[in-house]
């Protein structure tokens, strides 16, 4: 008898992105093509590790999240996406995915968009594929669509693209980290703030379907979604502040008047949003712009300079746990695995099954 192979483990961490411009709705599932184009910032210090182990003698996948066996639904969707990546490297071992966050998961942090991103730059460094940023970035939008944003660090633009095949839908890093060093992202952290009843991906499929609002919401974002970008980078907050709350009035209008309704806020939730337009009122200027994604957690942002009246204001509203500071941040990382060399070996061998950019690629449903 040979020797047994032995495994094959890499371990890869990214950071969750906050969307300035939603994107809420796919128009192909499969392909995990979104209706419009959506601009976010990555964010520093949370972070998710994955590790990914493959094993020539394991029989079944076997997610743990934080320590725990994964749920069935999230081990599935976690199998599903390896199995993109074996056809790809070739590699029909069965794997052991280990994933830590430092907070929390599915309360609308964006745990999703950095699990996947994660999972992908492990899973192709452990199964020996040598991708670059553009091609991870690609490979983790079929796990979650914004977890091709958080491949990289900064500001990011994700293009919605319009050909059938997919071909031009792509996440491009806009502006590095550094180029906003005043811009703070205030996370006001809502007590006891509940989890996701139902998975972004299913329930962003139910307004495009059901919302009377959702074919305006596209008219407006294109426009929008210029003028954000154009005030980053003219760094003004005058200008981006009040288009935040825009979007994000938008992308919760949407929501709500979905069948069944979508409200992931709650009343204190609610009342952080009445603190920053009375604060913006009172102040004579906008000192802050507000977004959420689908959780009830809420993100001001603000200027460093005016970091602690804002704080001091947000204070007053009850229901609020901690707060957390948050500045623009990097992009994922390969923490540990393969020597370059076998991963461009492997590449080679896979060559035939690089990441499908077709309408013959391999059908596979994108998770939030």
């Amino acid at each position: 008898m040979g020797e047994r192979e032995p495994a094959r483990r890499a371990s890869y961490e990214a950071s969750p992105n906050i969307a300035l411009v939603k994107y809420w709705g796919v128009r192909d599932t499969a392909l995990g093509l979104p209706y419009n184009s959506s601009f976010s910032v990555t964010l520093d210090r949370l972070k998710t590790r994955t590790t990914v182990t493959f094993e020539p003698d394991r029989t079944e996948d076997e997610l743990l999240l934080n320590g725990e066996v994964g749920a069935p639904a999230a081990t599935a969707a976690v199998g599903r996406f390896l199995d993109r990546v074996r056809a790809m490297a070739s590699l029909p071992w069965r794997a052991t995915v280990r994933s830590t966050n430092n907070f929390q998961t599915a309360s609308g942090l964006a745990s999703s968009a950095s699990g996947f991103a994660a999972l992908a730059g492990a899973a192709a460094a452990a199964s020996g594929l040598d991708l670059p940023p553009s091609e991870i970035s690609r490979l983790a939008r079929f796990g979650s669509g914004s977890a091709c944003r958080s491949t990289y660090g900064g500001f990011v633009r994700w293009h919605a693209g319009s050909l059938p095949d997919g071909s031009d839908c792509r996440a491009e890093p806009v502006l590095p980290a550094e180029h906003w060093p005043e811009l703070v992202d205030l996370v006001a952290l809502v007590a006891n703030a509940p989890t996701k009843g139902v998975r972004s991906a299913l329930a962003m499929q139910t307004t495009v379907e059901t919302s009377p609002q959702y074919t305006r919401r596209l008219e407006e974002v294109p426009a929008r979604l210029e003028a954000i970008e154009a005030a980053i980078r003219r760094r003004s907050a005058e200008e981006l502040f009040p288009l935040v709350i825009e979007e994000c009035d938008s992308f919760r209008n949407v929501c709500e008047s979905t069948e069944p309704s979508l409200d992931y806020l709650t009343a204190t939730s609610r009342r952080i949003l009445g603190a920053v337009r009375e604060l913006n009122r009172t102040s004579g200027r906008p000192m802050a712009g507000y977004t959420h994604d689908a959780g009830a957690h809420v993100h001001v942002f603000t200027l460093e300079e005016d970091l602690p009246k804002l704080r001091a204001s947000l204070r007053k509203v009850e229901g609020i746990s901690r707060f957390l500071a948050l500045k623009p941040g990097p992009g994922g990382r390969l923490v540990s695995g393969p020597p370059t060399g076998q991963r461009l070996v492997a590449r080679r061998r896979g060559t035939a099954r690089a990441l499908p950019r077709r309408a013959r690629a391999a059908r596979a449903g994108p998770g939030k």
